[in-house]
């Protein structure tokens, strides 16, 4: 049985995902963001509960894809460049956290960053 909703991207800040709620919803796509009043009381424990989870029903899942990735920033390195995939050359990467282990999921600033590839999925470290 297909879900109802698909969770098209999650955001540390709840202000980061108004604007891409703006977009969606002026395309005439509904957004629900799940999370999002736990953060606006407690914006602390945005690394524990994964952030403001940002859902579109799955029928428009493609539509809202698309319009996402034509707005969405990728990850920029430390120079302000956009991560390169050393797999794939693409410059569309975004932070990528595992969490796995519980130490992780209670200090999530511990972990180590990470970019996935959005164009072939690699998953490198930051350099």
């Amino acid at each position: 049985m297909e879900s109802k909703f698909y969770q098209l991207a999650s955001f540390e800040y709840v202000a980061d995902v108004q604007i891409v709620k703006g977009k969606l919803e002026s395309e005439g796509i509904p957004v629900f963001l799940r999370d999002e009043n736990t953060l606006n009381s407690d914006p602390l424990i945005s690394n524990a509960i994964g952030g403001v989870k940002l859902q579109v029903y799955s029928k428009d899942k493609d539509r809202a894809i698309a319009i996402y990735d034509n707005i969405r920033t990728y990850a920029l390195g430390n120079d302000g460049k956009p991560i390169v995939c050393p797999n794939c050359k693409a410059q569309r990467s975004e932070p990528y956290y595992n969490r796995k282990g519980i130490f992780y999921k209670l200090f999530p600033f511990f972990e180590k960053r990470k970019y996935k590839c959005l164009n072939c999925n690699m998953i490198t470290n930051s350099k």
